[in-house]
């Protein structure tokens, strides 16, 4: 199990190099020039010229890489070319709401998705079956803003049982903090409840009629037994791929949910450095999502080997 996971991280080494190599280019490449939002329209060539120079843009491509890449191994992700904050503190402020909405929204997702996928593989073809793929359908059609503000609608202006906006911190409390973040993960896990759901009920479909489940129930298992404890974990790899899949697309997705529920998340950072051109956050929250990628996969491949101790070798 230990050698499995070294080959894992050391696989994911390569990836990231090449992650920061896209995104330096990416940005250095496309058009714009940073100095120019920096010292704004009246600018003189001069004051460009030393504004350039101040940020190391005057100087070649490999030469800027190498030494931004030398930063990054130090742990230095720059200092915002707007705000002049470091970057790293600027998401520092932002990870709480960004990482709690993602937390909560998949634990809703898990906890609503997989009971239901497993009721529809296990009443195949009835009315339970129909219903709950009629829904995840709904749920894959209709867009995330429109559910977010169909439930503010409902639980927040008509019933008055939660606030419409905003975001308190764990810190102040369990009920300010629950209040404010039931509606916007139930808004973001929308789509992959719909995703996971229809995911487990094809899994679970593969594996009911294998003959060790016939022999279980022979044996006089009780069904939820033979359920949750033989068919869901042999039908776990395919779930747990789509689950680990859909919670680092839900960290890089925030941007729509955050947007209608005013939360002050990484969403909202990505969109303002993206419109000012801000090079050190763009490139520092590109890094940190790649990242949570490589994270949430070798997670994921490290599940695959403790559910089938097969995939270790």
């Amino acid at each position: 199990m230990f050698a499995y996971f070294i080959r894992r991280i050391l696989a994911s080494i390569p990836v990231m190099l090449v992650v920061a190599l896209f995104v330096f280019l990416l940005l250095r490449l496309s058009p714009g020039d940073p100095a120019a939002i920096i010292a704004g329209d009246m600018a003189s060539p001069t004051q460009l010229a030393n504004i350039r120079a101040a940020l190391g843009l005057d100087q070649p491509l490999h030469i800027q890489f190498f030494v931004w890449l030398g930063e990054l191994v130090r742990g230095n992700f720059g200092t915002s070319l707007i705000s002049q904050t470091p970057v790293l503190t600027m998401i520092g402020q932002r990870l709480e709401p960004t990482g709690s909405l993602a937390v909560v929204a998949m634990l809703f997702t898990v906890i609503i998705a997989i009971p239901l996928g497993v009721i529809a593989a296990w009443c195949h073809g009835r009315f339970l079956d129909k219903l709950v793929m009629s829904a995840s359908v709904v749920g894959f059609s209709v867009p995330v803003f429109v559910i977010g503000y169909l439930l503010i609608q409902l639980f927040a202006l008509e019933l008055g049982w939660l606030p419409v906006q905003g975001f308190r911190s764990l810190s102040e409390g369990i009920a300010p903090f629950a209040s404010r973040i039931v509606l916007p993960a139930l808004t973001l896990s929308s789509i992959y409840i719909a995703l996971i759901a229809r995911m487990t009920r094809a899994s679970m479909l593969e594996v009911l009629d294998e003959d060790y489940i016939r022999t279980a129930r022979a044996k006089g298992l009780p069904e939820r037994a033979v359920l949750f404890r033989h068919a869901l974990r042999n039908a776990a790899v395919p779930i747990l791929t789509v689950i680990g899949t859909g919670f680092a697309l839900m960290i890089s997705g925030v941007v729509v949910t955050e947007s209608v529920f005013n939360i002050p998340g990484l969403g909202r950072l990505i969109v303002d450095a993206v419109l000012a051109r801000d090079y050190p956050v763009i490139q520092a929250l590109i890094l940190l999502t790649a990242g949570l990628y490589v994270i949430i996969n070798l997670l994921i491949d490290l599940s695959y080997a403790i559910t089938d101790p097969r995939i270790r070798y």
